[in-house]
């Protein structure tokens, strides 16, 4: 019994330690019924997203923010999941709901191949000073066999609703990454 109690001991202090965890930010994520995304037709059936990279700083679970003097520093909060793999699963799920199409990240998880790779390379992830959310970079279009290769650079600004805090800023980075899947689609997709 001693023995016991000698191992559940360390074990309960260690339960206890998890209560302290940090607050996490993330918006809800859309659903097919209640987005209020574009449809756009693809000629491709089956797309892949190639996982998202960001610039080093973004990497982290750490909300950035760029200051007056246009540094980019750490907020506080932090994100609910790391963020290159939530940009990959929104794009994902976006561009599934905009073209109706099958639409999975990378690893490919179907038999066969998909008809198109996508590859996004984002420079700019963070809220600014002026209220918005910064979301730039570059994204690539290879298709497998048939249709053109393309790159395309993006640069989107969205508003950062009310008082401008982690919740507001994690719904602006949301609609951010909506908003290129949807020039990802009509741009690159067709």
């Amino acid at each position: 019994m001693k023995s016991l109690t000698l191992i559940a001991l360390p074990c309960a202090l260690l339960m206890t330690g998890c209560d302290t965890a940090e607050p996490r930010f993330d918006a809800p994520v859309l659903t097919a019924a209640a987005a209020p995304l574009e449809k756009v037709a693809s000629r491709y059936a089956r797309i892949e997203i190639v996982s998202v990279t960001l610039p080093s700083y973004a990497q982290a679970e750490e909300i950035y923010q760029s200051d007056a003097d246009g540094a980019i520093l750490p907020l506080g909060p932090l994100w609910s999941d790391e963020p290159g793999r939530a940009i990959t699963q929104q794009v994902a799920r976006d561009l599934d709901v905009i073209t109706g199409r099958l639409v999975a990240p990378e690893p490919w998880p179907f038999r066969g191949l998909p008809d198109v790779r996508v590859d996004i390379r984002v420079q700019d992830f963070y809220a600014t000073t002026a209220g918005q959310f910064r979301l730039s970079g570059q994204y690539f279009v290879a298709p497998e066999e048939f249709g053109p290769d393309r790159a395309r650079q993006f640069d989107i600004l969205t508003p950062i609703g009310g008082e401008a805090g982690p919740g507001a800023i994690a719904a602006a980075r949301n609609a951010a990454v909506s908003e290129l899947a949807g020039l990802i689609a009509r741009n690159g997709l067709r």
